[in-house]
């Protein structure tokens, strides 16, 4: 019973969700936008049941190998002084590349991919779903499944225009590849300017590092797939800034062929499917790129839902439901972002100093920790699913 399943989205949720199906006996298809795997991005952290989803992958060991290894956020002044630190090591945690990660579960999920391909059109039914693409020949699939980002193309075709769902978040930020030797080895290193911050990302397991800008703004109008537009967006924010390193950051940026910008966001909805079709990953309910929940929310959800299909025996009727009830209670708590962005971007030159204060107090790492080990209390143990046996989950 709906055996044929589409997936729209070739990155953590996707790939995930696609392995998973075709362990359970379904037989997934890919579609992903990109002419191969995507190897740029940022760090994500992978932890709680996150953890345990990679276990039974069989990568968590290959994620311990690519990890980043990067102790904190330092804070600098204009001489390049740290004014603050802040140890954000979590033995519970793993931070790896997202192109890393997105690489290991490529490895080990042999399923049909159609890279460089979109889908143009759903039509569906009480049989099925009918796809056009905008390559391929039309198909037909008994479900679909969007796994394609916050600016979704499936979420826009069945659910409706991406101004119904997606909260903008006061701020929009960029990252590019940079030279490691403008950053701290295994530090994040940020500098402030009331409403903006640069800085370097520079893992301790890898060559490259990585330039990262925000900056706060009332909604600005561009194409979110127009590289041109988003690197003149990212000038004009940062283009007249002189102070610490800003402009050999910007520079590299600029000229980095896998610069990415966009809006700091976060998805919303009621219900993450529409008879045949449903949302995971982003695409559902990102949490956007500060909360550091991503990698985690889209393992997990993508594991839940592929074995809720699988224990009700392909009924997506079903499954939809069980997957949204189990899945949105860490997915509500996730999205409860706190004080992260005034963290890194101060909106005053006094908030800066205030957050400079705090940062250099014992208090942090108290409120970190107090706030893992709510996080442990109130985590649900991963369900069990059968392997390759529809309908016989546990």
């Amino acid at each position: 019973m709906n055996e044929r399943i589409l997936i729209s989205g070739a990155s953590i949720a996707g790939l995930t969700l696609a392995h998973w199906l075709a362990r359970y006996g379904f037989r997934p298809t890919v579609v992903e936008r990109a002419p191969a795997p995507r190897s740029g991005g940022n760090g994500v952290d992978v932890r709680g049941n996150a953890t345990e989803v990679a276990e039974r992958m069989g990568i968590l060991s290959r994620i311990h190998e690519f990890a980043t290894d990067v102790h904190g956020m330092k804070f600098v002044d204009a001489a390049d002084r740290a004014v603050a630190r802040i140890d954000t090591r979590d033995p519970a945690s793993i931070e790896i590349m997202r192109g890393d990660l997105v690489a290991l579960l490529h490895e080990v999920t042999d399923v049909e991919i159609l890279f460089g391909d979109s889908i143009l059109g759903l039509e569906q039914d009480d049989d099925g779903v009918s796809v056009t693409f905008e390559h391929a020949p039309a198909r037909r699939f008994d479900l679909v499944v969007g796994a394609d980002g916050m600016h979704s193309n499936v979420r826009r075709l069945v659910f409706g225009p991406e101004e119904r769902f997606v909260q903008f978040k006061h701020h929009y930020f960029a990252f590019a590849d940079t030279d490691a030797s403008l950053g701290e080895n295994r530090w994040v290193t940020m500098f402030n300017t009331p409403g903006r911050m640069t800085g370097i990302y520079r893992s301790g397991n890898h060559p490259q590092a990585k330039a990262y800008f925000m900056f706060r703004s009332a909604p600005l109008r561009y194409d979110h797939r127009d590289v041109a537009e988003h690197k003149r967006l990212i000038s004009e924010a940062f283009g007249r800034e002189s102070s610490w390193r800003t402009r050999e950051l910007l520079d590299a940026a600029l000229a980095d062929p896998d610069f990415y910008f966009d809006a700091l966001g976060q998805v919303r909805m009621n219900s993450w499917s529409d008879g045949r079709v449903a949302l995971v990953g982003d695409a559902a309910w990102c949490a956007s790129p500060v909360s550091g929940a991503g990698a985690e929310l889209a393992l997990v959800g993508a594991h839940l839902l592929a074995g809720e299909l699988a224990a009700s025996g392909g009924d997506h009727r079903v499954a939809f439901a069980r997957y949204d009830t189990a899945h949105r209670p860490l997915v509500n708590a996730k999205q409860r972002i706190g004080p992260n962005v005034r963290l890194m971007v101060p909106r005053t030159e006094g908030g800066r100093c205030v957050r400079d204060v705090v940062a250099r107090l014992p208090l942090m790492k108290v409120i970190g920790a107090v706030e893992r080990r709510a996080q442990a209390r109130n985590a649900r143990p991963l369900p069990e699913y059968a392997l390759g046996r529809r309908g016989n989950g546990a």
